[in-house]
């Protein structure tokens, strides 16, 4: 999610064994935080960066946020980046996950024009992290498109393939000697939905069908970008790449049939969406979502579904484009039978209403329930939907309301521990000041 501060990180794989010593970290245990170019970077049109659609929307119609903030300045990182690199490595950080501008490299959104400012920004930043000992984790896109590319259409336009694909080059290119691990884009099911509704996530749009129209388009860049790296990069960068999607884990309101059915289809409309046709051993949008939408267009009168189809040859190229699955996972949801939100975007479409327990814990943020304890049944849920696939978890996090007493925070991270039974995959478990790196093992909750 789109949060200001400090966020989560990233750590490495190990193959080593812990045991359940909550007052020690396991070998191989990696730690750091992360951040979005928006939220922290400040200088939003200095040093010939270009403007990007949060920076229009936000100065188009500063009433569409609560308190009329914008990031213009924010905590200029663009000007203060040694004082982070320091910070970092004062608290024992060992890896940092930062997205990069792409108005600030790129400002006319393609590689006419390249500003070397902008280079020189990340290029120094990248150097100062590597010389504390401090890895670098770059996310191509964070939700910042540059407002060139929206003016012709933004992500539902076909074209970004190649703009996005040109912009993966040049990244690849400049820093992949030094960056090893990449994701492509942040939670594609939040800023998609940008083109589905009004007063909300840039661009706020709301065009029928938009938020079908542009996850289709993301997930061939997504793929058009990992192709690159692996066919002109991999072999000389040795680097990973892969995409970081968010989901709640959805729990059924009650055990009766409908609301377990609910729950399984709540899944795929949220996090199959995205994952299946990556992650999946057939590819393609899940056969539950296909299923839905294409019988919801025909009820609303139309010839053919919503929801696009890939056809063979995009299926196969999209399928398996990943080197390990990114998650952000905060909270979860009960689900159960009955449409909800605007008619026409997957929120209705699913046909599933989702609520929260009113015994779970408020946050300081409005979405935010207590609920980590979901944690290990998404995990599950990704390990048995995806053949094992190696997970780091790349945003969790619980927001309080300030104050050094935050005992509540931290049993929310005091949730698992290991236990061998699963046999040799590893799994990485990335918490938001905390994070947990477990061998495979069973994760069970701490009473």
């Amino acid at each position: 999610m789109w949060s200001l501060g400090v966020c989560m990180v990233v750590s490495l794989v190990s193959q080593s064994t812990w045991a359940a010593d909550y007052n020690t970290f396991p070998d191989g245990f990696m730690i750091g935080a992360a951040t979005a170019a928006y939220q922290v970077e400040g200088a939003w049109n200095a040093s010939g960066k270009g403007e990007n659609i949060w920076d229009h929307m936000v100065h188009t119609h500063p009433e569409w946020i609560d308190d009329n903030s914008n990031a213009d300045d924010t905590s200029n990182s663009y000007y203060h980046y040694d004082e982070d690199i320091a910070a970092l490595k004062e608290i024992g950080f060992h890896f940092y996950r930062f997205s990069i501008a792409w108005s600030r490299v790129l400002p006319n959104a393609d590689t006419s024009y390249i500003n070397q400012d902008g280079i020189d920004y990340y290029n120094n930043l990248i150097n100062g992290l590597l010389a504390d000992n401090i890895q670098p984790m770059v996310t191509l896109y964070h939700w910042d498109l540059p407002q060139a590319l929206q003016n012709v259409g933004g992500w539902v336009n076909d074209t970004m393939i190649d703009y996005f694909e040109q912009y993966a080059r040049l990244l690849f290119t400049t820093y992949g000697d030094r960056v090893k691990w990449w994701m492509t884009f942040n939670e594609p099911g939040v800023f998609t939905y940008g083109y589905a509704t009004s007063t909300s996530t840039p661009p706020s749009v709301n065009l029928p069908n938009g938020d079908y129209l542009a996850s289709h388009i993301v997930l061939k860049a997504h793929a058009r970008a990992y192709h690159v790296y692996d066919d002109e990069f991999r072999s000389t960068q040795n680097g990973k790449i892969s995409i970081a999607l968010n989901s709640n884990y959805m729990y059924p309101k009650t055990d009766s049939n409908d609301d377990v059915y609910a729950a399984t289809v709540a899944m795929q409309f949220n996090l199959g969406w995205y994952a299946h046709p990556i992650f999946s051993t057939d590819g393609d949008y899940p056969a539950v979502m296909k299923e839905i939408v294409a019988a919801s267009s025909t009820a609303q009168g139309l010839t053919s579904s919503r929801l696009p189809e890939f056809g063979d040859t995009w299926v196969n190229y999209i399928k398996g484009t990943y080197d390990f699955f990114g998650l952000n996972h905060y909270t979860s949801s009960l689900a159960s039978l009955g449409a909800d939100g605007t008619v026409g975007t997957k929120y209705n479409d699913m046909g599933v209403t989702l609520g929260i327990d009113p015994t779970w814990q408020t946050s300081a943020a409005s979405w935010l329930y207590y609920c980590p304890w979901g944690m290990r049944k998404i995990l599950n849920w990704i390990s048995t939907e995806y053949n094992n696939v190696s997970i780091i978890i790349t945003e969790n996090g619980w927001a309080d309301k300030g104050g050094l007493q935050d005992d509540f925070r931290t049993t929310y991270f005091y949730v698992f521990h290991y236990s061998p039974k699963l046999g040799s995959r590893s799994l990485s478990i990335i918490l938001e000041t905390d994070c947990l790196e477990l061998p495979s093992g069973d994760l069970k909750k701490v009473s």
